[in-house]
């Protein structure tokens, strides 16, 4: 982790400390999870990454994958 110092004004900090409050996490999570947020809608070279982590799944789902994709076994 790198550590850095930003200044909110009072409004927004007692928002963010109340909604940080109310998920159960802390305030520089909470500051981490918007600025990813807001990057993921800025153009990339990976467009097709906006959509990584979007469906949820198994642990063993990708040793699944021909069965559920091509109905076989093994490839």
């Amino acid at each position: 982790m790198i550590r850095t110092q930003i200044s909110f004004d009072d409004d927004l900090y007692q928002k963010a400390k109340r909604v940080a409050k109310q998920k159960g996490i802390s305030l520089s999570e909470l500051c981490r999870r918007g600025l990813a947020a807001f990057l993921a809608k800025e153009p990339t070279q990976k467009p097709w990454m906006a959509y990584a982590g979007l469906l949820q799944g198994r642990k063993d789902d990708s040793a699944s994958i021909d069965s559920v994709v091509y109905d076989r076994e093994a490839p």
